[in-house]
C-alpha cells in the first residue's frame, strides 16, 4: 500500500482534530448557508494582496516572491506595527517590499544573509531605535532578519545560491517544494495535538500558490499536484469563517479573543482553530461542487482572505498568537 501524500496527511489529521475538538466546532447549517452565498456570488474579485500583479524579469520576480513569503508571518505583532494608510500589517509589509523591488530589484542570497533587525526596520518603515526587542516590534524585526538569513543560508546550501535551482529541484511537485522549504526552521509548521502530529505548512504552501499565480504554467509556476494544496491555515480565514457562522467557538475562547488575549502557539485551542478551519474549507469545497460552483481549497482560501479585508470583518477581534508560521 502506498504511503499517503503530504497533503492527504494534512487533511486527515485536521479532520481528526475536528472530531475531537472541544473549543471550536463546525456549524453545518451555517456552512451550507455560507456555501450557498458563495455559489450565488458570481462577481469577479479584485485581489487585494500588494504582492499580486508585480512585473519584472522572471528570475528577479521569483526571488522577490520567495523572499516576501519568507517573512509572511507575524500577525500576533501586527497591532504594534506602524502601518501604511488604510493597510493591514501584512499589506504594509508586502507593499514596502514591492516598492523596494520595483526601485532596486530583488534580494540576492548574499543580501538575505546580511539581514539585521535594523535593516528590516528600515525596509519596512518601522522604528526600533531605542527598542530592546522584548515582545515588541523589535522582536518581530529580529525574526524577519533571522528568516531572511535562514533563507540565504538554505539557498546557498541546497541550491547553489540560485532561486531557479530551487524551483527545478521540485520537479513540478508542490509537495516536494513544500518539504524543501520546511528544511528551514520557520517553515517547520507542525503542531502537536495529544498523540497526533498535525502538519499545516501554511507558508510553504503559499509559496507554491504564489509562484503559480505569478507564472501560471510557465517554468516557475507549473505544479502537477497544485489542486492538492489545502487551506493556508492562519488567523484570518478562521476569523472570516466565524463571522460567517461556519465556525463556533466556546464561550471561554470567545472571551479570550474579544479581550484580545494572545493565544499560545501549539496549545490545544490554537491548533483547533487552525485545524477545524482547514476541515471546514474542505467541507465547503464539497458543498460548492454539489452546487455546480467547483473550486479548490487554495482558491477558496484566496477568496476568504479577500473577504477578510472588509471593514466589518476587520472590526471584530480575531485570535492572535505570536508565531513564525502565520
Amino acid at each position: 500500500m502506498n504511503n499517503p501524500g503530504l497533503f492527504q496527511v494534512i487533511r486527515s489529521r485536521c479532520e481528526e482534530v475536528t472530531r475531537r475538538a472541544a473549543s471550536v466546532q463546525i456549524n453545518d447549517d451555517g456552512l451550507h448557508a455560507f456555501a450557498e452565498r458563495l455559489a450565488s456570488d458570481r462577481s469577479g474579485e479584485v485581489n487585494l494582496d500588494p504582492a499580486r500583479g508585480v512585473e519584472g524579469d522572471e528570475y528577479e520576480l521569483l526571488a522577490f516572491l520567495v523572499a516576501l513569503d519568507a517573512i509572511n508571518f507575524g500577525s500576533g505583532w501586527f497591532p504594534l506595527l506602524r502601518k501604511k494608510d488604510g493597510m493591514s500589517g501584512y499589506r504594509t509589509i508586502a507593499a514596502a517590499c514591492r516598492e523596494r523591488f520595483e526601485s532596486e530589484g530583488a534580494w540576492s542570497g548574499e543580501a538575505l544573509r546580511a539581514a539585521t533587525p535594523e535593516s528590516m526596520a528600515r525596509l519596512l518603515g518601522q522604528d526600533i531605535e531605542g527598542c530592546s526587542g522584548g515582545q515588541g516590534v523589535g522582536e518581530l524585526m529580529g525574526l524577519y532578519a533571522q528568516a531572511w538569513r535562514d533563507l540565504g543560508d538554505w539557498l546557498a546550501r541546497e541550491h547553489a545560491d540560485r532561486f531557479d535551482r530551487f524551483v527545478e529541484a521540485a520537479e513540478n511537485s508542490a509537495e516536494r517544494m513544500v518539504l524543501d522549504l520546511a528544511k528551514m526552521p520557520f517553515y517547520q509548521d507542525v503542531a502537536g495535538y495529544a498523540e497526533l502530529e498535525v502538519p499545516f505548512y501554511k507558508r510553504a504552501q503559499i509559496t507554491v500558490a504564489d509562484l503559480n499565480q505569478a507564472f501560471g504554467s510557465r517554468r516557475f509556476g507549473r505544479f502537477n499536484d497544485l489542486a492538492q494544496l489545502t487551506l493556508f491555515a492562519d488567523n484570518l480565514v478562521p476569523h472570516v469563517l466565524r463571522c460567517e457562522g461556519v465556525l463556533v467557538y466556546s464561550r471561554a475562547l470567545e472571551a479570550k479573543i474579544e479581550s484580545e488575549t494572545l493565544l499560545v502557539v501549539g496549545t490545544r485551542v490554537e491548533v483547533e482553530i487552525r485545524a477545524v478551519a482547514l476541515e471546514a474549507v474542505e467541507r465547503l469545497v464539497g458543498v460548492l461542487e454539489s452546487l455546480s460552483a467547483s473550486t479548490t481549497a487554495y482558491e477558496l482560501d484566496g477568496r476568504l482572505w479577500n473577504a477578510g479585508q472588509a471593514p466589518e470583518i476587520k472590526a471584530r477581534p480575531r485570535h492572535r498568537a505570536r508565531s513564525t508560521y502565520y
